[in-house]
């Protein structure tokens, strides 16, 4: 028989069939096949060898790739350990059993990397429970009532799609976030409910405003139910919103009432601005025939004299349109200003007090020129011709404000 290689060269067949397999304790018998040839024999035995071969490398596969948790990975080796130790096949076994026991650091290396990697999820799942946390917890504190919900919801389905963390730390984030939406639940619910007290009461207020209105719509009292209509749209605005298609049913009732009264009103003054119109044509040629004679700068007491007959014959003239009071006012009034402002400017440039000011100012400065005079002639008497100078210079700036004060107290008429 030619020299076996392989898995067969871990074997033999006895003359009698029995199957050996050659391991480092010695030889065993794994089986015996009468009547078949040894290479035969052999061969049987090789195909359990290498099945029990495929059944290694799938299990290294598998835990090299993680489909194995290391649990799973040691009963799975044990198992397949101890149908390698005693199997009935022919290869080398120890060979198989040297890989299971190489498999015992992976499994440990598998070990630290799955730790590692629940470490960084926990940490990951807790950094982001804790993030909606304190969502959550912001979303209580604020009165987003109709954002909040939705938000809440999907909050809570985030928090459902991850994984659970230590039990303590995951509890304590929970009843956190429980309590924030518990909270917010409570104070949405609070404040609804305090707004739809809020629109009833709103609701009676404009019922109440819309009542008032009422009689006023036909009023002629175009004056103070002017200023009744103001009042009441005040008051509605104060009310606040009612419930809604209330609150639009009850502004269209008092809008029309409105627009009632206020049309009624701008007819009637259109109808009135008509009847003015005359009026307004001899304002303008009153304000045309005046308005070149009255010149307060030139006559104060003559500009004064014209205004006031102008001033009688405007009011005998009476009311004119609306559309132009603004423009008649604004002539008036310039004229009057004109005359006030002569007349404030006159009253400066007589003022008692100024004049007197003025008059002991140049009474001051005459007496300090008429003693720098005399120092200067004793300097020249006794030959001191720069003290002398200096002195003269001195009268002479002395001089130039005596003549400002001459003028200003010639002004006040001094």
């Amino acid at each position: 028989m030619s020299e076996m290689t392989g898995p067969a060269s871990f074997g033999r067949v006895d003359t009698d069939g029995t199957v050996f397999v050659r391991t480092p304790e010695g030889e065993r018998a794994v089986g015996q096949v009468s009547g078949a040839e040894p290479a035969e024999a052999l061969a049987i035995y090789v195909r359990r060898f290498e099945n029990l071969t495929v059944e290694v490398d799938l299990l290294e596969k598998r835990l090299k790739g993680g489909a194995l948790t290391p649990d799973d990975a040691r009963k799975r080796i044990a198992m397949v350990r101890a149908n390698v130790h005693d199997a009935a096949a022919v290869g080398d076994l120890a060979a198989l059993e040297a890989r299971l026991d190489a498999l015992t650091p992976l499994i440990e290396a598998k070990n630290e990397e799955r730790k590692a990697a629940r470490a960084a999820q926990n940490e990951e799942t807790r950094a982001a429970k804790e993030a909606m946390v304190a969502e959550a917890e912001k979303i209580a504190a604020g009165t987003d009532w109709r954002g909040g919900v939705n938000r809440f919801r999907t909050l809570l389905d985030q928090w459902k799609a991850l994984p659970r963390i230590d039990k303590a730390t995951d509890d304590a984030l929970w009843h956190r976030f429980s309590t924030a939406r518990t909270t917010y639940t409570r104070r949405r619910k609070h404040q609804f409910a305090e707004q739809s007290a809020k629109r009833d009461e709103s609701r009676a207020l404009k019922e109440a405003i819309v009542a008032e209105a009422t009689p006023l719509a036909h009023s002629t009292d175009w004056g103070q139910t002017s200023r009744d209509f103001r009042d009441l749209m005040q008051r509605w605005k104060a009310a606040g919103p009612a419930p809604r298609e209330i609150d639009d049913k009850l502004w269209k009732q008092f809008r029309a009432l409105q627009d009632t009264f206020f049309d009624a009103r701008n007819a009637a003054q259109n109808e009135q601005d008509e009847e003015f119109r005359g009026n307004q044509e001899a304002k303008e040629a009153l304000l045309d025939e005046y308005e070149p004679q009255i010149k307060p700068d030139a006559d104060l007491a003559r500009a004064k004299q014209l205004y006031r007959q102008m001033l009688d014959r405007w009011a005998e003239i009476g009311k004119v349109p609306r559309d132009s009071m603004r423009g008649l006012d604004n002539r008036l009034h310039k004229i009057d200003q004109s005359i006030k402002q002569r007349e404030e400017a006159e009253w400066k440039r007589t003022d008692p007090q100024a004049r007197e000011l003025a008059t002991d100012t140049a009474r001051k400065i005459q007496a300090q020129i008429d003693d720098l005079a005399d120092k200067a002639s004793k300097a020249e008497a006794r030959g001191d011709a720069k003290k002398a100078k200096e002195l003269r210079a001195s009268i002479d700036t002395y001089q130039t404000w005596l003549e400002q004060a001459e003028r200003a107290a010639h002004d006040f008429g001094a």
